[in-house]
């Protein structure tokens, strides 16, 4: 069957079986039926749509707001000799009539539309009068009023319910916790639609949060220790950050492009263009770049500033090693983030509810960076995925964070924010308590308070640590009254009672993560053949499990090994990286090629 699905796969686009659960969908939309697929970046989303639309004969309509990428993506359909075209701004007339003809006559299988040009009169019409396939509506996600890539247009999109009864719909987003489910369902008129909701894993991805710390030594540390010659990208909150870090990076020495939404449409396209074709390009920008961006090797990204959600942090973080191959995910972040993103959810044009859903998704996201278990399993559980055993690849799991009885502290921090009325922000706070002497505090006699200089054995970075764990435990929240003021929550009476111990994370502001730590390292001649035969054990491991080499151990638990030379099972659980299940499964091999070398 030369149009099957299958043979479709095979021959046109090179692969020879579907990954799950790839096969179901299509054959759900080739059957005629709706769908709506969650899918993680780089799961293969694209062809959920693109083989039933050739499969089905006649034009699949692919409606997608990245009107930048679209020749692209129109490009690499023509090179494996599907007919596809696109219809936006950027064509001019005659390009315009072309394609529309070719729409009309049945000449095209795949077309790529802005969803503002879809909703024109003028191409509702052309479509009425054309063989349509079926309808894909990419980045579902931007549907959700209040999500985090919302487009005005996507509200309108129901219309092709009610203007094509019978024309099979494909909704697809990498991004959805429930309740943006819920919403894409309910405006895209989807209650019939079958969902697909596969695993939100990117185990490629090595999840790496840390205090801000000088954050420019930290991020020059990590692209000059580990990502040199890399493709990456770096997102900063405004765009003002956005210029000054490519500026200073391209200073460095780096192949630095700046990329925002207040720059020309020229220049905009100019930088995209050469990071998704030159190597060695670090784009930094705010997060109006990236969606739908295809390029396989981005090896890093790094967060300069805390993301507003986990669903932007998820999808932002998954732009990187969409080829399978191991990439880092680097966020920075300090208390400062907190107060103005909490600060700019409350001066936004949303209601109240919309002010409160906000927050709560600021919440979760600042959960995630001050946890001290594995941070994946968190990340995952956030979209309603769970993964039973810590992941091994985040920094939490390859050096475990050091936690202290933080219970006499936190009563002092929570009795500040008490006898100081409520009303006065972190940096006001610390100063009573490590007792300053500054016209702040002699204005409102704050000398006077009684915890005025309880809190001088601890550094003012060290008081901030404890504050912003306090806001992410739900026991202090941030007033928005413009000024960022601190208030205490009904859950810290306990605490304050002396009724509840509190541990909290310490954090690691001069320590370099085992990963990083062994990366830099070089491997001593003499330790060349044992390094080797590691590998090639890990090799033969891979293949006989069908998974690439780094899931079985990282380079850094192998470096582990060849430094400490573990001859016993207690030896080997020891390393980084190496736990119970991993022991049980590939402990004796590592062992035995360890002991070949220590007696031969």
């Amino acid at each position: 069957m030369l149009n099957s699905p299958l043979h479709i796969l095979q021959h046109t686009f090179g692969y020879d079986s579907f990954r799950q659960p790839q096969e179901k969908i299509i054959d759900c939309v080739v059957a005629g039926g709706d769908a709506l697929v969650l899918m993680p970046t780089g799961g293969g989303k694209s062809l959920c749509y693109q083989i039933p639309a050739l499969a089905r004969g006649g034009v699949g309509v692919v409606i997608s707001p990245l009107i930048a990428l679209m020749e692209d993506q129109v490009s690499a359909l023509r090179e494996l000799g599907v007919n596809a075209g696109y219809l936006n701004s950027t064509l001019d007339w005659d390009s315009t009539w072309h394609t529309e003809n070719a729409i009309r006559n049945g000449e095209l299988s795949l077309v790529y539309i802005a969803p503002e040009r879809l909703i024109q009169e003028r191409t509702l019409a052309l479509l009425q009068e054309s063989p349509i396939s079926l309808f894909a509506i990419d980045e579902a996600h931007c549907v959700a009023q209040w999500g985090h890539d919302f487009r005005a247009d996507y509200l309108r999109l129901s219309l092709l319910h009610e203007t094509f009864p019978t024309i099979p719909r494909i909704a697809l987003t990498a991004t959805a916790d429930e309740r943006t489910r819920a919403e894409i369902i309910e405006r895209l008129s989807l209650t019939r639609a079958q969902q697909f909701i596969s695993g939100f894993d990117r185990p490629n991805i090595q999840y790496r949060i840390q205090q801000k710390n000088k954050p420019r030594d930290q991020l020059l540390n990590f692209l000059r220790s580990e990502q040199q010659g890399n493709t990456g990208i770096i997102y900063c909150l405004s765009r003002k950050k956005v210029e000054d870090t490519a500026e200073w990076l391209t200073q460095q020495g780096f192949n630095a492009l700046p990329y925002h939404a207040r720059m020309s449409a020229n220049a905009r396209q100019t930088n995209q263009h050469r990071f998704l074709r030159e190597d060695n390009i670090i784009i930094v920008a705010t997060i109006a770049f990236g969606m739908g961006i295809d390029k396989p090797d981005v090896r890093f990204v790094v967060h300069l500033d805390l993301p507003k959600s986990v669903e932007a942090y998820y999808q932002e973080t998954g732009r990187g090693g969409r080829d399978g191959e191991p990439s880092t995910a680097l966020l920075l972040y300090g208390l400062e983030d907190v107060v103005k993103l909490s600060q700019m959810a409350e001066n936004s044009e949303g209601d109240e509810a919309f002010k409160r859903q906000e927050q709560q998704r600021l919440y979760a996201m600042l959960g995630i960076c001050e946890i001290a278990s594995c941070r994946r399993q968190v990340l995952l559980r956030y979209f309603g995925d769970e993964m039973p055993e810590p992941c091994g690849n985040c920094d939490n799991c390859l050096e475990a964070p050091d936690t202290w009885n933080a219970s006499e502290a936190v009563q002092m921090a929570l009795s500040t924010v008490y006898r100081s009325g409520q009303r006065f922000g972190a940096g006001h706070l610390i100063d009573i308590l490590r007792g300053a002497d500054n016209e702040k505090i002699r204005q409102f006699g704050h000398q006077a308070l009684s915890t005025y200089g309880i809190g001088n054995k601890l550094s003012a970075n060290e008081w901030r640590t404890i504050f912003r764990q306090l806001i992410a435990r739900g026991l202090l929240t941030v007033d928005h009254e413009g000024y960022g003021c601190l208030r205490l929550t009904e859950s810290c009476r306990p605490i304050l009672r002396g009724a509840e111990t509190i541990y909290l994370r310490k954090d690691k502001v001069s320590k370099k993560s085992p990963l990083l730590r062994k990366k830099v390292l070089d491997i001593a001649e003499e330790d060349m053949g044992l390094w080797n035969a590691l590998r090639q054990c890990r090799k033969q491991l891979a293949d006989e499990n069908g998974v690439p080499p780094y899931v079985i151990f990282h380079d850094s638990t192998l470096r582990e090994m060849l430094e400490k030379r573990p001859l016993q099972d207690y030896e080997l659980l020891n390393i980084s990286g190496v736990g119970d299940r991993k022991l049980e499964q590939f402990g004796e091999a590592f062992i035995d090629v360890i002991r070949e070398f220590e007696y031969t």
